[in-house]
């Protein structure tokens, strides 16, 4: 007869281990764009609009921010690996179709089933590695999630930009190979984890069975500590979509070429990544609130250093504050997800938040790209910085530290 699953990273630490190198791999998948497809856009499809530009981003957040409650709801009731297998099988088609798109309406099309691979797979990824850790670590396991998403993020943005100036082929041909590999390791070697959730149900307090509609008024309002978390998270993703899709637009319109644009894509994740190392156990020591606010602070900072700069060393200075402020508050988002909603409304809770936080996406790219069309690229960013502190602010005010 086997034992009772146990909660902790040390006492699950090969299944941890190998869900952080799926997750990985789920990051790739979207570093493989971020340093030249905007530029693609203007130079090989002749896109000349920034909204337009743009809207492969708003198109991606939209399908990843339903595929993320998506996510939640299927893994509460179909289990976990299930999910994720699907996730994979979506992300096949992706690479294929950007290295033979003859326009740039496929690129978008490849962009919605991108969108909806990510918020599967990674949803998922986050989802189980809160099974396995418990209540204790959360912090620490969400630092160490993001922090392999968004290092490979920045490693395949800048593999991309140096295979791109390169003329190298397609850089978006490694991608086929990543996806493979992640669906292979996901159905063989992947463990379900609802056994952990039922351990910790039956030692937390009671909490009850919630309906959808009811997880989802929580966390969206009606909760302070759920709904700060979640309009925190659609602006960060604001800041991070305008970091995609008008950041590399910027250097290169200050002369830079594809592989200082490379180098600049993937300094601001690397910084992301290596920073929940510190960040998410950090959240874990002192709380989530105050970490969020400052993040949210650094963040805006960064945004409006991007407006002030012409030249490499200032954007890479701006791309250093953007990322350590997301490494701050990205991890620390979700665990006090995990600090506030039940074990058997949880994985509902984490869809409904990745819901609202990769809608900033799409009000990044549409908003921005707007204001940007209207009247200048600095005015987009300048508005962005601003609306990024008063995020901040709100959360100051309105949420309350975890007892």
């Amino acid at each position: 007869m086997s034992s009772a699953p146990r909660l902790g990273i040390r006492e699950n630490l090969g299944q941890f281990s190998l869900l952080i190198l799926v997750n990985a791999f789920v990051g790739a998948m979207v570093g493989l764009e971020r340093s030249v497809l905007p530029v693609l856009a203007e130079d090989e499809f002749g896109v000349a609009a920034r909204s337009a530009v743009l809207s492969f981003i708003a198109v991606f957040g939209l399908t990843k921010a339903v595929a993320n409650y998506l996510a939640g709801r299927l893994g509460d009731r179909f289990g976990r690996k299930p999910v994720l297998i699907v996730g994979w099988l979506l992300a096949l088609p992706v690479p294929v179709a950007l290295v033979w798109a003859p326009s740039w309406g496929w690129v978008v099309a490849a962009n919605a089933l991108l969108g909806v691979h990510q918020g599967l797979a990674w949803s998922t990824t986050v989802i189980m590695k809160i099974d396995l850790a418990g209540p204790k670590q959360r912090g620490l396991a969400m630092g160490l999630n993001e922090f392999a998403g968004y290092l490979a993020v920045a490693a395949a943005a800048l593999g991309t930009g140096y295979l791109a100036a390169a003329g190298s082929g397609s850089p978006f041909v490694v991608g086929l190979a990543i996806a493979a590999a992640g669906l292979v390791l996901s159905v063989v070697a992947v463990a379900e984890t609802v056994g952990h959730v039922a351990v910790e149900s039956a030692d937390a307090d009671d909490g009850g069975a919630l309906s959808a509609g009811e997880v989802f008024r929580r966390t969206s309002w009606s909760d302070r500590n759920l709904s700060s978390v979640s309009q925190a998270g659609l602006v960060n993703n604001l800041n991070d979509g305008v970091a995609w899709g008008l950041f590399p637009l910027v250097f290169a319109a200050a002369g830079l070429d594809l592989r200082q644009i490379g180098l600049l894509a993937g300094l601001y994740p690397a910084v992301w990544g290596l920073g929940q190392l510190v960040t998410g156990p950090a959240s874990d020591a002192v709380g989530r609130k105050w970490l969020i606010v400052a993040g949210m602070v650094v963040q805006a900072f960064g945004v409006a250093r991007v407006a002030a700069s012409d030249g490499f060393a200032g954007f890479a200075a701006a791309a250093v504050l953007l990322g350590a402020g997301t490494a701050m508050v990205y991890p620390t988002l979700l665990a006090a997800i995990g600090d506030t909603a039940h074990p058997s409304w949880r994985a509902g809770a984490v869809g409904t938040y990745r819901l609202w936080r990769d809608s900033g996406y799409v009000v990044g790219a549409l908003g921005a790209g707007m204001i940007a069309d209207l009247v200048s690229v600095d005015a987009a960013l300048w508005a962005v910085a601003a609306l990024t502190g008063l995020s901040g602010l709100l959360v100051a005010v309105r949420m309350k530290e975890r007892s």
